[in-house]
């Protein structure tokens, strides 16, 4: 073997103290050591994107609407994590939500209230198939509804959420207060939950009008636990969902966020590279388990089970009494209903 002269032997990684540990742009014969750095910040219509050192921090930031999910959310959210995919400091992404919860799921009172009215948002839909008035006359109860109109939409939001499952890096949910119907459909796709002991987890528009679209819930928590939620649309506790193995940590409230810092900390630690297989290897094992296959039958469900005697009947009673009466009429029989602090909660 030849030996290295003494100036490429002075500079290999191998004389510094735990070189490993180096970011990909702290070592000396790294390609992007003098490059410049990509903005570490930017502000959304549903959520805001901040780099902290090694973490990418990703906030959902309409709490007065219980950071429910608009149009623009799978967009945005794709485009941060996107962001923090590519850049060469960030090691782990953690996301979650400002105020009283993670995510009320949908927001109702813009999709199942306002119909036709459209919505203005960060893409400009207008004539798509993803445009809302287009979604509107396809949903009409009087109308035909053609399903791949429907897919179409609603695999493209599908498609923005995985980007948590689908980014190269790691990927930890945060929850607190409330991860309700198409809020889990986020969560789900993380790589790691952390939540509150006292967050409420589940689906219940299985009840009546939903099927979870991204279709996740049999793959992080098994056959008959994922059965038993989605046959009865009850929720389940953050304390539960770690002894069910759907968190990997639960915690009371008032530590989550300390608990939470500490966990994407020790990620940090690792080198992106190596942090980059485990999960690709990983991932590996859910694909094979067909999780592409899950959310494309969920989704074409979902668009099913709104358009079916009893999904017209709910649909047309959120458009006739508000979609929070509606609600109540849906969960009282189950013992579970209660006001919800924000203003739609799927």
């Amino acid at each position: 073997m030849n030996q290295p002269d003494s100036e490429a032997f002075s500079n290999h990684a191998g004389t510094r103290p735990a070189a490993w540990y180096e970011n990909w742009t702290e070592a000396p014969d790294s390609p992007l050591r003098d490059r410049p750095e990509p903005a570490g910040e930017r502000e959304y219509r549903t959520l805001t994107y901040e780099r902290d050192g090694r973490i990418a921090r990703i906030t959902f930031n309409r709490p007065e609407k219980g950071n429910t999910i608009t149009p623009d959310t799978p967009v945005e959210l794709a485009h941060a994590v996107e962001r923090a995919d590519l850049d060469p400091r960030v090691h782990v992404i953690l996301i979650s939500g400002r105020g009283k919860g993670f995510c009320g799921g949908y927001d109702l009172d813009m999709f199942a209230e306002q119909g036709s009215h459209g919505v203005d948002g960060t893409i400009d839909t207008t004539g798509t198939v993803a445009d809302p008035v287009v979604q509107a006359v396809n949903h009409n109860p009087w109308g035909t509804w053609d399903p791949m109109i429907d897919y179409a939409m609603m695999s493209r939001f599908n498609r923005g959420f995985a980007s948590l499952m689908n980014a190269n890096k790691p990927t930890v949910a945060k929850l607190h207060g409330f991860a309700i119907a198409g809020g889990t459909d986020i969560a789900l796709y993380s790589d790691q939950i952390i939540c509150a002991d006292d967050t409420k987890i589940g689906y219940p528009p299985t009840r009546v009008w939903g099927i979870p679209a991204a279709g996740m819930w049999a793959h992080r928590l098994g056959d008959q636990r994922a059965k038993r939620l989605l046959f009865t649309g009850d929720c389940i506790s953050g304390k539960q969902a770690e002894e069910w193995g759907l968190a990997v940590e639960s915690c009371p409230a008032d530590e989550l966020d300390e608990r939470a810092e500490a966990l994407v900390a020790r990620i940090a630690r690792m080198p992106i590279n190596q942090l980059m297989m485990a999960k690709l290897a990983l991932n590996s094992a859910l694909h094979s388990q067909g999780v592409t296959n899950s959310a494309m039958i969920s989704t074409v469900f979902d668009g099913i089970s709104r358009h079916t005697r009893e999904g017209y009947a709910f649909q047309l009673r959120s458009a006739t009494v508000g979609f929070r009466e509606a609600v109540r009429e849906r969960d009282e029989p189950y013992g579970d209903y209660k006001r919800a602090q924000f203003r739609a909660e799927e």
